[in-house]
């Protein structure tokens, strides 16, 4: 694995009336969602590779594993900030870091990881990540 420190990139979203759950906060399964949205715009704003772009040189990523802590429920109407950043880079994998704070408080909500894989998305299978993506996430 790399032993490169990271850029840390971050995105503000908002929470939604449809994240809520019956606890009255946001449901647990929402997480998730925020942060690929995250990655999703910092893919285009900071790595200059729009999604589309990935994809359309038949790239994806799958999440092999996922840990989340979720410290305080982010409520309805909340803008919080999702801070991202690769954590290690190795032959076909990228871990990504990231935090949730909410904006108001500026108190951490929820951090965590995801393991990713580099597939083929034509094949289903599996990819060495190139060297000229590596150079890409490599700010």
């Amino acid at each position: 694995m790399s032993e490169k420190t990271y850029s840390v990139f971050e995105s503000e979203l908002q929470v939604r009336p449809d994240d809520i759950d019956m606890n009255n906060h946001v449901h647990n399964s929402k997480y998730f969602d925020y942060v690929l949205a995250a990655r999703y715009d910092q893919m285009e704003r900071f790595y200059k590779m729009p999604m589309e772009e990935f994809l359309a040189l038949n790239y994806g990523w799958v999440i092999n594993t996922a840990f989340v802590e979720y410290k305080r429920p982010l409520l309805l109407g909340d803008r919080f900030t999702v801070k991202t950043w690769i954590i290690s880079i190795a032959k076909k994998d990228l871990k990504v870091g990231f935090e949730i704070y909410r904006n108001k408080t500026g108190k951490l909500c929820s951090n965590g990881w995801f393991d990713y894989t580099m597939v083929n998305t034509k094949t289903g299978r599996s990819e060495v990540i190139p060297e000229w993506i590596i150079e890409r996430y490599a700010i």
